[in-house]
């Protein structure tokens, strides 16, 4: 009896940043002991707290992230990145160097003889119009032009200020204005002719089904949080769709 291959691990909302090392040292267990594993690996999002531009590639902990992805790669596993909310500035240079390929947002692919559409979820969060209005802004090219010719310096003043806004914004706004909305989670399958859509951002992990069609939420990673948050979607050669914990048992 042959057992079924892992054709795809999907992670988002990791948040990595210096100041939380145990995060960063459950997603180096993760590419060693599962992504290694696998076909492909597919990251939606918001894998660093912020990215301040390629430029700062060179800063000792995102060497140690890119020295990470780039063994999976090497190994022969295929990485992709859809970026998110907190990390939409990474570029080429981060790509060539980690050994990954950057997607469109929505990406639609087959994965098991399934058609499947990822993202990030943040577009599809339309009731809360202010950030819907701010996205926009972020990301247009010539606002991105104008902000990456800034020192690199500034810019992450102003990703600090823009963080602390944000935190403040939040705790005003309920989860379902942060939440994606039925529409356009409708709008999302009509457009892409997807029976399934994966993504992350809301830090609500779960299974929805919308009629005959099913959407996995991926979950945030907070290692140090009490319980412990974190986890992965695996899907296998026969097409299994597979929701694991931080410790990797499944979910579903």
């Amino acid at each position: 009896m042959t057992l079924p291959r892992t054709l795809a691990l999907l992670i988002s909302d990791l948040h990595l940043q210096p100041s939380h090392p145990h995060n960063a040292e459950a997603f180096h267990r993760f590419l060693a002991e599962r992504a290694m594993g696998s076909q492909a690996l597919y990251l939606l999002g918001d894998l660093f707290e912020y990215w301040a531009g390629d430029d700062d590639l060179g800063a000792p902990f995102h060497q140690s992230i890119i020295k990470g992805l780039r063994a999976v790669s090497d190994a022969g596993v295929a990485v992709y990145w859809i970026a998110g909310n907190r990390d939409f500035l990474v570029g080429q240079a981060f790509a060539e160097a980690s050994g990954l390929t950057l997607l469109p947002e929505p990406h639609v692919t087959e994965i098991g003889g399934q058609r499947i559409t990822l993202v990030h979820g943040d577009a599809e969060c339309t009731a809360d119009t202010r950030y819907m209005e701010f996205r926009a802004q972020v990301r247009h090219p010539a606002w991105q032009q104008q902000f990456l010719a800034m020192p690199l310096a500034q810019r992450k003043a102003i990703i600090a200020g823009l963080r602390e806004g944000s935190r403040e914004a939040q705790g005003a706004k309920s989860y379902e204005i942060m939440d994606v909305t039925p529409a356009a989670v409708s709008e999302l399958f009509e457009r892409t002719g997807s029976d399934i859509v994966i993504h992350g951002h809301t830090h609500r992990p779960a299974l929805h089904q919308h009629g005959d069609r099913r959407r996995f939420v991926l979950p945030d990673w907070e290692v140090d949080a009490e319980p412990p948050r974190g986890g992965w979607i695996s899907i296998d050669s026969e097409g299994a769709i597979t929701r694991h914990g931080l410790d990797g048992r499944p979910l579903d």
